[in-house]
């Protein structure tokens, strides 16, 4: 009889908070095969539970998440990542839908990265999946495709000239320097810096914050946000109008207008 093998992706739900930390701490949290499909169905797990109204996503030890795992694409074919991406010499077998940053991209949940350390390559582009990024001060964020011969293939093309537009997006790719976060924060890819003790905890009350929020409300204006990408203004208005009416009639929106009345914190429960 063989032993199960030891998952690197660690999952919590508590306080309708789901937690999902990268656990591979003794190679800096480098994405291996089997943690690419265990991460994208931890993500799915936390999407369709009722209970959960936000997602951390961080890393265990002192990195977040240094790339792909080398060894792991050492022993796949020349010129693949292992089975890993887009790159493996039989894509036919990887369904890109199935990839981490596609999964976390087509969340309607919220998703915080907490970047506790070092963000490099495929771990760059995991954080950028993510709505918000707090960092530690002492993150780092490395691009670094340009440097290894290639681009990033999980989602940074599309995300990142979104966030920091297109001028920004192109001098931090075609240079694939090192972010510290402080220049991260200033660049705006991440939305607060603080101390390495205190990332957990104020990502945790970040998450709290949203949570305390009507969660049927807050899934339907991060897929309005989603949707604004590739629909004119007034296509988008008429949408937000089709997703509000549904809204008028649950008992949170009836909770939000009387504790608005009554001048007391609302309980939601998400119907």
């Amino acid at each position: 009889m063989t032993d199960a093998p030891v998952s690197e992706v660690l999952y919590e739900v508590s306080d309708h908070i789901a937690t999902i930390t990268l656990d591979a701490p003794q190679r800096m949290n480098t994405i291996s095969s089997s943690m690419l499909g265990e991460l994208s169905a931890r993500l799915l797990e936390a999407d369709r539970d009722r209970e959960v109204r936000c997602i951390v996503l961080t890393g265990a030890g002192r990195a977040f998440c240094a790339g792909l795992d080398l060894a792991a694409q050492s022993t796949g074919p020349k010129g693949s990542l292992g089975g890993m991406g887009a790159l493996d010499s039989n894509p036919g077998e990887f369904d890109l839908r199935d990839a981490p940053p596609v999964v976390l991209h087509n969340l309607d949940t919220p998703t915080i990265c907490a970047v506790n350390g070092g963000a490099a390559g495929y771990g760059f582009d995991i954080a950028l999946g993510c709505d918000i990024r707090v960092a530690a001060e002492t993150a780092k964020l490395a691009p670094g495709f340009a440097k290894r011969g290639i681009l990033p293939e999980s989602g940074g093309t599309w995300l990142l000239p979104r966030i920091v537009g297109y001028a920004k997006a192109a001098e931090i790719t075609f240079t694939g320097r090192t972010l510290l976060a402080p220049e991260a924060l200033e660049l705006g890819l991440v939305n607060h810096v603080v101390t390495a003790d205190d990332l957990q905890k104020f990502a945790r009350n970040l998450a709290a914050d949203i949570a305390a929020n009507a969660p049927l409300a807050v899934r339907a204006i991060k897929r309005m946000m989603r949707a604004a990408e590739t629909e004119t203004f007034e296509q988008n208005v008429h949408h937000v109008f089709l997703q509000l009416l549904p809204l008028f009639r649950t008992a949170d929106f009836q909770e939000g207008v009387a504790a608005f009345i009554e001048k007391r914190d609302p309980n939601f429960t998400g119907r």
